[in-house]
């Protein structure tokens, strides 16, 4: 049985639809089994970079122990639902180990340092952070190898980020590539892990399956194609976590319409 924890952290975002991530989490999580799902309360206040150039950044540790904490009391496989892509970190800190892989479902590879950040916002430096670079109180230590990282549908790309990928050969699984159910199945059996993380930024999908991100990037990734490829990924490794952020609906009503796809992916997840 999976237990679902939804974090409605907005604190790591840069954009002006932040705050509407935590209606998109409540959203969520309405539609969620009560008995599997525990809510978690974000800090109220925005949060202060302490110096760094991480914005937040005292909200973002904060919140990552929080979830880091509820992942670790659960005795089955977590599914962190945020929120911002931010939530990813305490959700792979509590289960992290040289034998993980960790499944980038996004349009954005979230690879910046604090220095090559255009915005300071953490949602663009998290995987950077999972694999053990950045700002010393958010990253991992010791970090997920790159080598175990796979970038799916990603086509949103900054400088050092596509310097990062090039200088360390990360796969990437482009969009078009999941019509095979066995792409993404294929890559992370590569990496030679025996367990997967697999997080999903809604912005992955094609913005014709989703209206609610913040930053819709064109040419995405199909929600059936996602859903296949999960479920074939799962056949062939267990999967120790997972993370679905960034529904950003401009209304609650709005909130609906998507929420069918969302609940699609989650059970794939699940």
């Amino acid at each position: 049985m999976t237990r679902f924890i939804v974090a409605p952290q907005w604190q790591g975002s840069s954009s002006s639809r932040a705050m509407q991530l935590v209606d998109g989490a409540e959203a969520i999580a309405g539609d969620l089994p009560r008995a599997s799902t525990t809510v978690l309360a974000a800090p109220t206040e925005a949060g202060d970079a302490q110096g760094s150039r991480v914005q937040r950044l005292s909200a973002i540790v904060r919140m990552r122990d929080r979830i880091e904490e509820a992942v670790r009391a659960s005795d089955e496989p977590a599914v962190v639902v945020g929120g911002d892509c931010g939530v990813a970190l305490g959700a792979v800190s509590a289960i992290a180990g040289d034998d993980l892989a960790i499944v980038w479902i996004d349009a954005h590879p979230d690879l910046n340092t604090p220095e090559s950040s255009p915005s300071g916002a953490f949602t663009g430096m998290v995987l950077r952070a999972i694999a053990g670079e950045g700002e010393h109180l958010v990253r991992l230590e010791p970090g997920i190898a790159p080598s175990r990282l796979v970038l799916v549908a990603t086509r949103a790309w900054d400088p050092e980020e596509e310097a990062f990928v090039a200088a360390h050969g990360i796969t990437v699984v482009r969009a078009d590539e999941l019509s095979s159910p066995d792409a993404l199945a294929d890559a992370v059996a590569a990496t030679g892990a025996t367990r997967t993380h697999v997080h999903i930024d809604l912005d992955a999908l094609d913005p014709a399956d989703i209206a609610g991100v913040a930053q819709a990037v064109p040419f995405g990734a199909r929600t059936a194609d996602v859903v296949a490829s999960v479920r074939r990924l799962r056949e062939r490794l267990p999967m120790a976590g997972a993370t679905l952020t960034e529904f950003s609906p401009s209304s609650p009503a709005a909130a609906v319409d998507d929420l069918g796809t969302i609940l699609r992916l989650i059970g794939a997840l699940a």
